[in-house]
């Protein structure tokens, strides 16, 4: 079975995707450029934006949960999120960033990663992205809606420690493909992130992916 999404999508429905924090990945970039490590990141209090040429995945799900986490100035905040999961996936001309305001003197700041050009993608094993909200255009093949998130069979299974109702509402399918990918994201978890072709910029003022 194979299913087309056009267009804008919020995360209630097809909010699918990929990467982790920017900021995060800033202190190990160098490493995660050469192999293939162990990744989990999150930008506390503060969600990222990425983009994206195409995304393939095998082996998806998704289901909904709750991300807490604090803000910069330490109070606890809580975020509904759609938690898609990858047993493997690969992503083109990676691009995400993250803006810190309110910087004593400098205001606010841009950190940005670029990764997966020149013909070498992005490659993630067991992937998991807390998204808030994704624009794609995207084809899913072999997809089932409405299982309960622990029966979600394809997917490599509900991330540990996830804030979720494991019989809430899931959704699976054999592979997804997006393409001129555009999300909002608080956290990310991986078995194996490897970043081909690590670029990362920090500049003043904001300046994000999209």
């Amino acid at each position: 079975m194979e299913s087309q999404v056009r267009g804008g999508t919020r995360w209630k429905r097809f909010a699918v995707v990929m990467v982790p924090s920017v900021a995060a990945t800033a202190c190990i970039g160098v490493a995660l450029a050469q192999g293939a490590l162990a990744a989990s990141f999150s930008v506390s209090g503060q969600s990222f934006k990425v983009t994206a040429d195409k995304l393939e995945g095998t082996g998806f799900s998704q289901y909904g949960a709750i991300d807490s986490g604090y803000t910069l100035d330490g109070k606890k905040t809580a975020h509904a999120v759609a938690v898609s999961a990858f047993k493997s996936a690969s992503i083109t001309n990676m691009c995400q960033s993250v803006v810190t305001p309110n910087i004593p003197l400098l205001g606010s700041v841009s950190l940005t990663l670029k990764a997966g050009g020149g013909g070498t993608p992005v490659e993630a094993e067991n992937l998991y992205i807390d998204v808030e909200d994704l624009s794609a255009d995207a084809v899913f093949k072999g997809i089932d809606i409405g299982v309960a998130a622990k029966d979600a069979s394809k997917g490599p299974g509900l991330k540990s420690g996830d804030t979720a109702n494991p019989y809430g509402f899931a959704q699976q399918a054999d592979s997804a493909t997006l393409t001129d990918v555009k999300q909002t994201a608080w956290a990310t978890t991986a078995g194996t992130f490897k970043l081909s072709g690590l670029k990362m910029s920090l500049s003043t003022g904001v300046k994000e992916c999209y």
